[in-house]
């Protein structure tokens, strides 16, 4: 089992950048492969990014390829979000979560969920 804990959001403006932070507990993080997911207001929650557990592969959905970067640590057990250029449609509580099948965009196939942190671009 691992706990997440993600942190690193806030208010920015449109063009700006964040970078969230994502920390496991426990000594297997290395063992699980890390998505970053968010949520807006009435919408459903969606798939963003994902990253093999040695950190050589990363999957992107079309609307943050390019602006956003994911990364881990597994000395630090912590998987990153770096975002730039963000957008007023960006504004959503953002989530990561663990899986220990496979580098998936579907929210089914992640057993452990973070709290969730609030970006909020303004225009």
């Amino acid at each position: 089992q691992v706990q997440l804990v993600e942190s690193g959001g806030g208010l920015v403006q449109a063009g700006g950048s964040l970078r969230l932070s994502c920390e496991a507990s426990g000594r297997t993080f290395e063992y699980y492969f890390m998505g970053w997911f968010r949520q807006a207001p009435g919408k459903e929650r969606e798939f963003l990014v994902a990253i093999t557990r040695s950190g050589g592969i990363t999957r992107y959905a079309d609307s943050v390829k390019g602006r956003f970067t994911i990364s881990r640590d597994n000395a630090k057990n912590t998987v990153y979000l770096q975002m730039n250029s963000l957008k007023p449609e960006d504004t959503a509580v953002y989530y990561c979560a663990a899986s220990r099948g496979a580098v998936s965009v579907s929210l089914s196939d992640y057993a452990y969920w973070g709290q969730g942190t609030q970006v909020t671009v303004s225009s």
